[in-house]
């Protein structure tokens, strides 16, 4: 359990937003999108009581990273990352709308 806590700390404001970067004279911030998750159980219907087993997971996306500019802080995103996530849900949500009107015309 220390080992979950530690990770769970680890994971929070560290992992959203990066160390400072300079890059061609100017300083950049990262920031990326963190989600993870955790799962257990056991065996308790076996010969063997101790068994179980337990497994986690978690995945970042670097949404872009924030500027210094004449008026303060300035947000630009990465369109990468952006177009990695905006296409399968087009795709998904142009699917989901075509099944809806298809029902209502029934």
């Amino acid at each position: 359990m220390e080992s979950i806590g530690k990770l769970v700390t680890s994971l929070g404001i560290r992992a959203s937003y990066g160390e400072k970067v300079t890059i061609d004279g100017a300083e950049v911030v990262p920031v990326a999108l963190v989600w993870f998750g955790f799962g257990g159980g056991s065996d308790e219907g076996g010969e063997a009581r101790e068994a179980g087993g337990g497994g986690g997971g978690g995945a970042t996306i670097p949404i872009g990273v924030y500027t210094g500019g004449i008026n303060g802080p300035r947000f630009q995103p990465n369109l990468v990352a952006l177009m990695a996530v905006s296409i399968p849900l087009a795709l998904v949500a142009g699917k989901a709308l075509s099944h809806i009107i298809r029902a209502l015309k029934k």
